[in-house]
Order: structure tokens, then sequence, then C-alpha cells
């Protein structure tokens, strides 16, 4: 007797279930090879929740479902973990970007107005309404790239008012998008104009008047700990400020000089410290012998034009727990396709595609204490799914310049169709689809 269930999802020509592994908790060295690969796959869904995976034939013997869509010819694994990004703000900067491929530094496009400064200004004198309008349009990227599940900071705002206003602004926009969305505060981002020559005022402000206010709308806290911005006495104060506001932690720590930093964060017990271009070794063995997730950021050095990205191999070989993340911005890495973020972390960094699946989906899901809710296709968790049309899943890092993505489904139902013969009549309320305006969504 077959199991009435809402959808069925058949005929995938391969479904990466990472069911091989336990379906919580991070996964290190060669932990993170097996990929649970089922070939002719299926996935049964019912009220929103993953019921059973296997083979079409298994899964269709099992379960009946009014609606079912065929996904032959398809790569299907779960939805992408984005675990660093920052989406809120009113204005791109890609000025300074030619500025630097012409051969400007930091400092001279400092001096014409660009920067983390740049965007300040811009968000504070940005209405709610249209910083709303483009963080909305901002997460719907997202998902078009198959990322179900992100982090999102604030941090453009430097002021109690403005990072006020980017909190409401992420609020607003999340609710209108099918996303997993966790917010961080990033008040301690860099030092605003105002109080450039008076720093550890401005740290006292972000500690005691900030953070106890804002601390309601976020569920992290984040510091930018380098020399030049916040110092690591000064990061510590921000950090600890958060915990006392029952704020978790994150850090941007040893992303351009090594300052300690990843050890001060994982001493506190962060969550997750990012960039690591400069990690030391005493930081890899800190993290090595912790729970704090290992956030490399390759697409910034890539976009940069830097050397110095994070030491993957090292830090995996060591024990690390490791994710990948696209650092979206509007100055140092202005994408959200984690596909993208493969390549970069393939070619660069010598990581396998089963490192970068890994670190794409479970390992930043645990990150985000969401590894019971998405990250592999385990029976129980959400039916967040992306649909991919490569010829296997090892095409991940290998295809690169377009998006690979052909579809977005969060919690069992398509949200994104990026190719007009695959779209059901069943599509969510205001799904985005090929070629459709996406001010109309």
């Amino acid at each position: 007797m077959t199991e009435t269930v809402d959808r069925l999802f058949v005929h995938c020509r391969q479904l990466v279930t990472l069911t091989d592994g336990a379906p919580t908790g991070p996964r290190r060295r060669e932990a993170m090879q097996p990929m649970g690969v089922v070939e002719d796959g299926a996935v049964a869904v019912k009220d929103g929740r993953i019921v059973a995976v296997g083979t079409t034939d298994e899964v269709t013997a099992a379960y009946r479902a009014e609606e079912e869509l065929d996904l032959d010819g398809f790569v299907v694994m779960p939805g992408f973990v984005d675990c660093h990004t920052h989406p809120v703000f009113a204005a791109t900067r890609e000025r300074e970007f030619h500025m630097r491929c012409a051969g400007a530094d930091y400092m001279a496009i400092a001096q014409a107005g660009g920067g983390i400064l740049s965007s300040m200004r811009d968000v504070r004198a940005a209405s709610l309404e249209a910083l709303t309008e483009r963080t909305e349009r901002n997460l719907w990227r997202f998902l078009e790239h198959g990322s179900t599940t992100i982090e999102a900071k604030g941090g453009y705002g430097l002021s109690l008012e403005a990072e006020r206003k980017s909190m409401q602004a992420l609020d607003a926009a999340a609710a209108m998008v099918p996303l997993t969305l966790k917010r961080t505060f990033l008040g301690a981002h860099e030092f605003p104009p105002e109080y450039r020559e008076d720093r550890d005022e401005y740290v006292r402000i972000v500690c005691e008047e900030m953070i106890p206010a804002l601390a309601p709308m976020a569920e992290y806290c984040d510091v930018f700990a380098e020399p030049g911005v916040f110092t690591l006495e000064q990061s510590e104060r921000v950090l600890r400020a958060g915990l006392a506001a029952g704020l978790r932690l994150r850090a941007h720590v040893d992303e351009i000089q090594p300052m300690g930093g990843t050890e001060m964060a994982v001493a506190l017990g962060a969550d997750t410290v990012d960039h690591l271009g400069q990690i030391s070794d005493d930081g890899i063995a800190a993290v090595a012998a912790s729970d704090t997730t290992g956030v490399m950021l390759p697409g910034t050095i890539f976009f940069l034009a830097k050397t110095g990205y994070a030491p993957a191999r090292k830090m995996i070989e060591a024990g690390c727990a490791v994710a990948l993340a696209t650092d979206f911005n509007p100055g140092s890495s202005h994408t959200q396709s984690m596909t993208l973020i493969h390549t970069i972390a393939c070619t660069q960094m010598k990581m396998s595609v089963e490192e970068c699946i890994v670190a794409s989906t479970i390992n930043p899901a645990f990150s985000l204490q969401l590894d019971h809710e998405v990250g592999t296709l385990h029976p129980g968790k959400r039916a967040d799914l992306c649909v991919l049309d490569i010829p296997s899943y090892q095409a991940l890092g290998y295809a690169f310049g377009g998006n690979p993505v052909a579809m977005t489904i969060k919690d069992g139902v398509p949200v994104v169709a990026n190719v007009a013969d695959r779209q059901p009549d069943w599509f969510a309320d205001g799904v985005v689809l090929d070629g459709e305006d996406e001010d109309a969504v």
C-alpha cells in the first residue's frame, strides 16, 4: 500500500543526498568525501519536509502524489547555504571596481569617496522603502543561484539609526522572499568619519548603545578585526558585548594581516571565523580543536585581484570544519553564485568538488545552527533542493561563467525556474520564472 504525500520529484539524473554521513554536525577530513549519490533518484515531500529519498522505482513504489515533477537530465542536491553575505546596501560600487582594475590602490579609492564609507553614505541617505526594495531584489537573486538559506549582515550604516534602518529593511525584505535567513549585527564594520579620530568612543557606542538596542533584531554579532580597522582588544570588546546581549558570534579575521583574531574569536566560542587569508598555524590548530567553522571567501580575493587565498588544504588536513560563502557585497565580491565560488575554490585553493559541496551545504548549515533543518536530504529536513543543468555533480566547479541552476525548490515547492520547459502549474505564488521582469514579483 502506498502512502500519499504532497509532491514527488522523480527521475533525477543524480540525486546528491549527503545521507552517507550523519544528518547533523560538521564534516571534516575524509568525511567530506561521501556524497550519497542516487542515480535516477527521487524525493518524496510532505508538509515541506523530506519524507523519503531513493531511486525513482523505490520511492514511487512506496509513495504517490497528485503533484509530480520529472527532473530527468538534472542533478539535484541540497539547496546551497551561503553563510556570509552583506545584502543590505543602497547602491553598487562599480566605479571603484574599474578604478582598481586601472591600478588604483585602496587609499586612492578611499580619497575618491569609495570603499565602505561610500556605502555608508548611500545607506544613510536612502529611505527605508528604497533600502527594502533593493534588499528584496538581492535576496531573490540568491534563490536564482540555488541558495535557499543565507546569513545576512547589516554594517553599512555605522550609526544606531542607520543600522536600525538596515535591520528593518532586512526583516521587511525577508518577509517577502522564501529564504531561510539568519541576521547578523555588524556595526563594527568600519569607523564612520565622525569617529575616525576617536575610535574608542565609537567602540563604546557600538558596545553600550547599538548592540543593546539592536540585539533583538539579530541572531549574531560580528566585527572586522584587522590592523587598520578594529584592533584585537577593540574586537574582543565588541564580541563580548554581543555575548552579553544574548547574541552568538561571527568574526571577520586574519584577512589581510595575521593579528590573532582567529584565536581570540575561537576562545570566545564564535560560530565562525571568516576570510582567513592570513590565518596562522596556531589559528588553524584552534579552529581544528573547536566547533568553530572556518568560512573561506575566495570570491573576495579573486575580485580584488589579490593573492592570499585561505589555506583550504592545510585547514582541511588539520581537521578544521570549513565552509565556503560568497561574501556578496557591493565593493569586494559582487556575486551571489555559489557555483562560481566552487570554481575558484577548486582552481585556486585545490579543493575537491566533494569538499566544495560539503562546504556549501551541511558545514555552513552547522555554523548557523540549522544543520537539523537543511544541508542534507535526510528525511525530516526541509525539502530545499537545488536543481542543476549539469551532466554530473562533478561538473560543479568545472562549469562556470553562467548559471547552471535550472530550478530552486524551497520547502518542497519550486520558487525559481530558469528553464521554461520545467515549470509545473503548481509553482509557488510569486515564483520567478525564466525571462520574467523581477520587478513584477
